[in-house]
């Protein structure tokens, strides 16, 4: 007598066999009769969770909204973070996996663009800071020499 038995989850805990699989055993008794041996028969059901990692990647989110906020993204990023965990936490990986891969994707976006935005200020700021002095070297010699 081969049965498969698909795990059944309630609650935090899980090992709890669901009832129909009681009802069903019972009605087996009645109708094949007891069994032909005087040794108690028992089954042993295994529930075996597939614990899947999905990385919701709110580390991430989060120093992006602190620091790299670029048009937002980082802020949106930690959204979907948020919305990711809470998928995990209920059990829908496929949705936890949604939510997480749109997060990475804001997340490279945000950062790619932090980045670039910094080297830019970077560049005018030592740009224009070489400007000013060669403007001032100009106006002392100009000036000196009159």
């Amino acid at each position: 007598m081969n049965r498969t038995s698909q795990p059944f989850f309630t609650g935090a805990h899980g090992a709890v066999p669901p009832a129909y699989e009681v009802l069903k055993e019972e009605h087996e008794v009645a109708v094949l009769g007891a069994p032909q041996s005087q040794a108690p028969v028992t089954t042993t059901v295994i529930n075996i969770r597939s614990e899947t990692a999905v990385p919701d990647h709110i580390v991430w989110s989060l120093f992006n909204t602190i620091f790299m906020n670029c048009c937002c993204l980082g802020f949106v990023a930690f959204a979907y973070s948020v919305k990711s965990r809470d998928r995990k936490m209920i059990g829908d990986i496929i949705g936890a996996q949604s939510y997480a891969s749109t997060a990475k994707c804001l997340n490279i976006c945000a950062l790619v663009l932090g980045l670039l935005l910094i080297i830019i200020l970077i560049i005018i700021v030592s740009t224009g800071s070489l400007m000013i002095l060669q403007a001032l070297s100009e106006l002392i010699q100009n000036h000196g020499g009159h």
